[in-house]
């Protein structure tokens, strides 16, 4: 398994660099409140991009667990919280992406 570390990044960066690396999924650290419209603008531009299907989506940081259900009906495949263990999402991403 290869890790990619995008840095600070803006969305069409994020998804342009995901389309040049050919990557499995993308992780969305999202600390500013921000994580519907954050994750809705990814969304959007990888379905533009012709690459949602091949991509998997994770979601970590401060977000809410109360709005965890909308961001998977938006297509997110797993949120991380404060405190989530990194053994735990590798084993998600191992179990979840067959490559």
């Amino acid at each position: 398994m290869e890790l990619i570390f995008g840095g600070f990044q803006n969305v069409e960066q994020i998804v342009e660099s995901a389309i040049q690396e050919d990557v499995d999924v993308i992780g969305l650290s999202i600390h500013s409140g921000a994580h519907f419209a954050y994750t809705q603008q990814v969304i959007d531009l990888l379905k533009e991009r012709g690459v949602l299907d091949d991509v998997m989506i994770l979601v970590g940081g401060i977000v809410p667990a109360k709005d965890f259900p909308k961001l998977k009906e938006m297509g997110v495949a797993n949120i991380y919280g404060p405190g989530s263990m990194t053994s735990d999402i590798v084993e998600f991403i191992k179990t979840h992406v067959k490559k």
